[in-house]
């Protein structure tokens, strides 16, 4: 069998028990005195009729009539293949944690107006019930926003088509899409509630909301558009230390994002001056970090980790994990940051959490593991065995095509006097381009000074021939003598909306308004849409194909395959750099 990537399998577990109430205690040293729970037995006979739910009394989080600590951990289900969602659940299990929590990204489950996927890897239903299967309860972080690293912070990028949104307001245009989002992600999430029968304890309303605070409307209506449909358990906010004055909302309990032991202060001393003696909790345990392209990748000491979860839970507080298993950012769905310069965050999101982007088992883990299992009478349940995995020969690149040959088969350019920008391109119902390149072409007949907005690197080309590079530092670039009629040719990446900060609603991408040459505006553009889908590789027949000459013209898609024999195992592409770098369009195909 011919593979041209791999493919990634797994046996199914056993299934597991239902939820079983973790370890409850009132502060770790009074813990270890009190009775505990075993983690393997069934629903106790006092839930069976499911009244209170998770909510507060005093300092304590009790669950019907039981104090209830959480001990939770972050894994998003759409960064996780489906077929390993169950490995990495028993893996959080194992480690002793109790509860399970995820985003729910918007632009995924809704990425045209309207129509809906909550199938294979976005399955959202599937991935808590298999939670309630394993013995874990589950906190929903529903959004709209969840900034995540996620590209837009998980918003739709056709909410950009108008040209007056304002994101994560009570703007119309926003709110009505809100709205409809909701009336069919709350019909699929009300069922999964722990009152219903379901694993979910509590939602969280929107993310992180004192950082950006612009509408003090928008959280009260974020409230009630959740209360109205049905949402009818514990409500939560979350915000990091420079948003929590200002993300609260009334009749919501805040929660607090946090990475070092002295932002425990923020939490006993401002939470409680401002809410009382309610329960604490922190959200977001930072375990790690995301990476940005070109920087390092971010390390946290598994002994720092382990002293801040201990002081944490010493404060009285309980606690999430974020993360507890990254994953991946898969294919162009990561985010950005863009204060001082603008940075793309990387595919992968290892985060150097507890468990590796692979699964695998970390120093964090280990001591993680007899940390939590210290609260329980009863041993956890064992860790999984690490998953197969595999070394293939390297990959050499055997066929290719052009990127100026494959324009020739894949449908006729949209013709526009002025360029458009992604989100508003006519493209996928009215919806525009959410992700990959666009192609602009034009034709000029002198050279000079050519400047504009470009989104976010823009390669220039004479014809076929690459003269520099266009982005957020270079807004010009001199064309250099010409003789007559010239292709003007701009091939655009985007390489991700920013996921956090004040200026996601300028976050249009690719040519962003005129193009001028010599301070003319330039007419009549070809535009040609490169969105990498699927659908659009589906255009590139086997016999299109050339094997690569000893000069290829690039930018080009190369083509290679190889044979993982009857039993694969998990690999990782390594793209080694090319000497001279060779500029390339990605592209991944699998068959067989």
């Amino acid at each position: 069998m011919l593979n041209i990537v791999f493919v990634l399998f797994l046996t199914a577990a056993s299934p597991c028990s239902p939820p079983a109430v973790g370890p409850s205690p009132v502060s770790v040293a009074e813990e270890r005195h009190l009775p505990r729970l075993e983690w393997s037995t069934l629903i106790p006979a006092w839930l069976r009729h499911r009244q209170l739910g998770l909510h507060m009394k005093g300092q304590h989080f009790m669950l019907e009539d039981s104090i209830f600590w959480i001990f939770g951990g972050s894994i998003h289900y759409f960064r996780v293949p489906r077929e390993y969602w169950r490995d990495r659940l028993l893996k959080m299990r194992a480690c002793g944690l109790n509860t399970l929590t995820t985003y729910v990204p918007w632009n995924l489950h809704e990425p045209e107006r309207g129509k809906f996927n909550f199938s294979g890897n976005l399955d959202l239903e599937a991935f808590v019930l298999m939670a309630a299967e394993i013995g874990l309860w589950v906190i929903l972080r529903p959004g709209p926003y969840i900034c995540s690293e996620i590209d837009l912070g998980g918003l739709p990028s056709w909410l950009l088509q108008d040209s007056g949104m304002k994101l994560r307001t009570t703007y119309k245009g926003f709110t009505e899409a809100v709205d409809l989002y909701f009336d069919h992600l709350m019909s699929r999430v009300v069922p999964l509630q722990y009152k219903h029968g379901g694993p979910i304890i509590a939602v969280q309303v929107e993310n992180e909301y004192g950082s950006y605070d612009r509408d003090p409307a928008y959280m009260p209506y974020i409230k009630k558009a959740l209360e109205d449909r049905g949402i009818i358990e514990l409500l939560l906010t979350s915000d990091n230390k420079d948003g929590l004055k200002k993300g609260m909302v009334h009749g919501v309990l805040a929660t607090i994002n946090l990475q070092t032991r002295q932002e425990l202060q923020l939490m006993n001393t401002f939470l409680v001056s401002v809410q009382g003696i309610q329960p604490k909790m922190v959200m977001e345990y930072w375990t790690g970090w995301f990476d940005s392209w070109g920087g390092p990748h971010n390390i946290l000491d598994s002994s720092e980790v382990l002293e801040t979860v201990t002081a944490i839970i010493d404060a009285g507080s309980s606690i999430n994990l974020y993360m507890f298993h990254g994953g991946t950012n898969f294919g162009f769905i990561n985010g950005a940051m863009h204060f001082h310069e603008y940075k793309s965050d990387v595919t992968s999101y290892d985060y150097d959490a507890v468990l590796t982007e692979a699964g695998d088992y970390t120093a964090k883990y280990s001591k993680l593991r007899e940390f939590f299992g210290s609260f329980s009478d009863a041993p956890l349940p064992p860790p999984p065995k690490p998953l197969p995995k595999m070394t293939y020969e390297p990959l050499i690149p055997v066929f290719y095509l052009s990127l100026w040959d494959v324009l020739s088969f894949i449908g006729e350019p949209i013709k526009s006097e002025k360029p458009i920008n992604m989100e508003n391109l006519p493209v996928n119902d009215g919806n525009g381009q959410a992700f990959g390149y666009i192609l602009y072409e034009t034709i000029i007949t002198s050279s000079g000074t050519l400047s504009g907005v470009v989104r976010d690197r823009g390669q220039v080309f004479l014809d076929t021939v690459s003269i520099g590079f266009m982005d957020y530092k270079t807004t010009k670039i001199i064309i250099p003598l010409i003789q007559g009629y010239t292709f003007l040719r701009i091939l655009v990446e985007n390489r991700g909306r920013v996921n956090y900060g004040n200026n996601i609603d300028d976050q249009r991408k690719g040519i962003i308004g005129n193009l001028y040459l010599n301070d003319s505006p330039l007419k009549k553009f070809r535009i040609y849409s490169l969105d990498m889908k699927k659908s659009f590789f589906q255009r590139f027949s086997i016999d299109k194909w050339t094997r690569i000459p000893d000069v290829p013209t690039v930018p080009a898609f190369f083509f290679c395959g190889f044979v993982i024999g009857s039993s694969p195992s998990d690999t990782f592409l390594k793209l080694e750099v090319c000497k001279p770098p060779l500029p390339i369009l990605s592209s991944v195909f699998s068959e067989g």
